[in-house]
């Protein structure tokens, strides 16, 4: 399709949204909502086949990944969504202050417009739908923008969004660059970004211009700190699985491992053993994903290469074949390697011994905030100075990548790692407009009119004794 082509159709799906906006605030109430997610779940179980289809045609993923990492969290989110909806578009009470008495306040939710949904192709379905259920849970439409690097799950919401919704409601667009530019353009009501830092800075770039409002979930070189009183077999199960999952493609999968001298050698044991147990050994194993494509296969293994030619030791795993790559142990890593100036995003993890806690707190606050922290430690107060010492999006106690599952918790990151949060009610705000509603019944605010003199001094200069 030609430039010019791309922008008849993008502008004219925004125009059709636009031009329903004011319609939808009257009349897409909760039960207009609530059927609109009872769709879209209907929609992907009936679809479940197509998914895990799509999704090994994409990465290889193993049918039960897809479960895990794509299905259940959109499919759970629809569902948590409906169990609250109605209490969260609840207007909000606010106590009246000494100056308001005599009135009435409320925050009454209302939805932002028409957004824009621009989805990652690490987890492409689940990423893509997720922020589209609190998306329309507050009443607004959107346009999906699916990632062109995985182009059959691509192809697959697109097909599923078309069967489900009108395209004045939901609307994907698929399409590179070219298409993402074009979007951008728009002046939307509010933009959902997930994907790297780079990027991001160009999507809020292009959002300043119309003032939009965005939220940025990004990603970053999250560190997991494994301390001497980690349970081992805990961690290593934890930290394997949150590694390894989706090949390593995951913005909260653990980066590097920070673990004290005191248990290096039994945690590296257990860990090798997991890997085993899980994996079995080579690059092909039916329980793990590919790398999405020959780019960033290349671009993984070139961050392994780099590493060994700068002297990292390879502790465990190493192959590679093709869009394939085992998952992989290394140490020895220093600055000057790449591996340790970018996100990995890939199934390889540096392994880093200390001694003493308070250097690996100084390394990881040196950096950019990274979107999640993980610590392993079954001490309280060493767990709770590195809570209090450090700066995330999330953390992780005893566990990796969980936290991203939990409705209640806000997802997001800090600068760097991204603006915003969502899930749950989180996710229904950060696509809502808090509106301040404030309603007179018998303010005595009047009496204080001008002009000041008479009564209306002597009230003021009450008010400044007793508030001032």
């Amino acid at each position: 399709m030609d430039s010019a082509r791309v922008s008849d159709v993008i502008n004219a799906a925004f125009a059709a949204q636009r031009a329903k906006v004011e319609e939808r605030r009257l009349n897409f109430g909760y039960a207009e909502r609530r059927a609109a997610l009872e769709n879209l779940s209907r929609a992907i179980r009936e679809n479940e086949a197509a998914i895990f289809a799509a999704l090994k045609s994409d990465f290889g993923k193993p049918e039960a990944e897809v479960v895990l990492s794509e299905i259940l969290p959109v499919t759970q989110e629809i569902r948590h969504t409906l169990r609250n909806l109605r209490r969260w578009m609840r207007p909000k009470r606010v106590s009246p202050s000494l100056v308001t008495l005599g009135t009435s306040a409320r925050i009454v939710l209302q939805p932002r417009g028409v957004c824009l949904l621009i989805a990652p192709w690490n987890y492409p379905f689940n990423l893509a739908l997720q922020p589209l259920v609190s998306c329309l849970a507050a009443g607004n439409s959107a346009i999906v923008k699916p990632s062109e690097m995985t182009p059959a799950t691509s192809a697959l919401i697109a097909r599923l969004i078309g069967e489900t919704f009108p395209a004045d409601l939901v609307t994907v667009i698929e399409g590179g660059k070219d298409v993402s530019q074009a979007l951008l353009a728009l002046p939307f009501d509010h933009i959902f970004f997930t994907g790297s830092p780079a990027v991001g800075k160009i999507v809020m770039e292009a959002a300043s211009k119309h003032l939009t409002s965005v939220t940025l979930e990004l990603g970053g070189k999250s560190p997991t700190i494994v301390g001497p009183g980690a349970d081992i077999d805990l961690a290593a199960k934890w930290i394997a699985f949150g590694k390894f999952i989706n090949a390593g493609q995951t913005c909260i999968a653990p980066d590097h491992l920070f673990v004290h001298a005191s248990v290096k050698d039994r945690f590296l044991s257990a860990l090798r053993a997991r890997i085993a147990h899980a994996y079995g050994s080579g690059a092909t194993s039916p329980h793990l994903a590919k790398i999405v494509n020959d780019q960033h296969a290349r671009r993984v293994s070139g961050l392994l290469d780099d590493a060994k030619t700068k002297g990292a030791k390879v502790l465990a795993g190493g192959g590679v074949e093709g869009r394939a790559i085992e998952p992989t142990l290394i140490e020895a890593v220093t600055p000057e390697m790449e591996i340790d100036r970018e996100e990995i995003f890939g199934p390889i993890l540096p392994v880093i011994t200390y001694d003493d806690i308070e250097p690996v707190l100084a390394r990881i606050n040196a950096r950019p905030k990274p979107l999640s922290l993980y610590i392993f430690d079954r001490d309280k107060a060493r767990v709770d100075h590195i809570l209090k010492a450090t700066s995330s999006g999330g953390v992780g106690v005893n566990l990796t990548v969980l936290h991203y599952s939990h409705a209640g918790l806000p997802f997001g990151g800090v600068n760097n790692s991204g603006i915003g949060a969502s899930h749950g009610n989180n996710g229904f705000r950060a696509f809502s407009h808090e509106r301040a509603v404030l309603q007179n019944r018998f303010s005595a605010l009047p009496l204080v009119f001008p002009p000041y003199e008479g009564m209306a001094k002597r009230l003021i200069d009450l008010a400044r004794r007793i508030l001032g």
